[in-house]
């Protein structure tokens, strides 16, 4: 058998090495150190945003922005169903109730169409999922919102854009994945994203266990003591070492995946007449790569095709189980509607592998042709 293509594989190269090495000679291993600060000034500039501090995960970022929308026990916060966990659970733990609302058909993030009715006098904010790291429809959604606070987990969408805006810099705040997952990786990270003034300020406090201690750092206080809420919410200066090496590193890895999904794309669009979907990238996105999933015509090909390329050594995972249907989600939250096309599209996409140092894409491009019946790209 072939070599096994896996799902996912970081891209590392000897800028990471060199930088690691670099952050333990220094011996500054805790947070806030030189690479930390180096990493808040790349997503500054890059992001276009006055506010950015990285944390330990992206499910520390959402969880940072529960506590800084003050959400109570009781209140609602409207979010789709098709996301990670760590969507709804920011929430939860705050005592307060994640309404889940469906998604759209074409991209897979939540039908923006579909919010002013889930809206009610409880709603205290709107969590918005940038699915594969195509944006959701911000302007409509902002404009429903109104005075209504908006969150968008950017886990997968670090350097997408939406009308050339940078996702995480449109709504109230902003949260990143650096997970290993991801385009862009340190292994376990992210970060929170404001423009918000007195979000950014607080956020410091949040993340610091509460404490004034980076304004004491700063000399703007002559010593530091508990003064909020808080957490550890910091990342090893050892992780914003390969996180910066990364960074710097973003496009170069953003073009590559980008090349190996537009193969895909192109390869995969004699599937539409059979019924066989494909992502959808609206004009007004600028998406990343993050994912290139199938729609397969029904729950039955899916677990087919899966089986047969897992036989041939390729990596190919479903998604989410909807929030909505879990016990979690029973238990904690409650469904706006019907959440068909969630119900429906969680049993039908498929993901092929992608990330940057991929060379064996035609393979699976072959494989998956071949299951169809359709003429191979290439043998090889």
């Amino acid at each position: 058998m072939s070599e096994k293509i896996p799902f996912t594989s970081p891209s590392v190269s000897d800028l990471e090495k060199r930088y690691l090495l670099e952050a333990l000679e220094s011996r500054h291993l805790s947070g806030d150190g030189a690479f930390t600060k180096r990493c808040h000034l790349w997503m500054k500039d890059h992001l276009k945003t006055p506010h950015a501090l990285l944390t330990h995960s992206c499910t520390a970022a959402l969880e940072m922005a529960a506590l800084l929308l003050n959400l109570q026990p009781g209140d609602e916060v409207i979010m789709p169903s098709f996301t990670f966990v760590s969507t709804a659970n920011a929430v939860a733990l705050r005592g307060a109730i994640p309404v889940f609302v469906d998604v759209r058909p074409d991209t897979l993030n939540i039908d923006e169409n579909k919010i002013a009715k889930a809206i009610t006098a409880k709603t205290k904010a709107i969590f918005v999922v940038h699915y594969a790291g195509v944006s959701a429809e911000m302007d409509t959604i902002k404009r429903i919102a109104g005075s209504i606070p908006i969150v968008e987990d950017a886990a997968q969408a670090l350097l997408s854009k939406y009308k050339g805006q940078p996702l995480g810099s449109i709504g109230d705040i902003g949260c990143i994945s650096f997970h290993e997952t991801k385009n862009i990786v340190s292994g376990e990270g992210g970060a929170l994203l404001t423009r918000n003034e007195k979000f950014g300020q607080r956020a410091e406090i949040l993340r610091e266990k509460g404490t004034n201690r980076s304004q004491f750092f700063r000399g703007q206080v002559d010593k530091y003591t508990w003064v909020d809420l808080g957490s550890s919410y910091l990342p090893s200066d050892i992780l914003a070492a390969l996180l910066l090496a990364q960074l710097e590193r973003a496009q170069a890895i953003t073009t590559a995946r980008l090349e190996i999904w537009q193969n895909y794309f192109d390869a995969f669009k004699q599937l539409a007449a059979i019924g066989v979907t494909l992502p959808t990238i609206p004009p007004e996105c600028e998406h990343n790569a993050h994912i290139f999933y199938l729609l397969t015509r029904s729950l039955a090909e899916r677990t087919e095709l899966t089986t047969y390329l897992k036989e041939v050594g390729i990596q190919a995972p479903f998604h989410y189980v909807p929030l909505h249907s879990s016990p979690g989600g029973k238990r904690f939250g409650r469904a706006a509607d019907e959440m068909t096309v969630t119900n429906d599209i969680s049993d039908r996409l498929i993901r092929l592998p992608l990330f940057a140092d991929l060379t064996s894409h035609e393979r699976v491009i072959n494989r998956v042709l071949e299951f169809y019946g359709f003429q191979q790209a290439r043998r090889i």
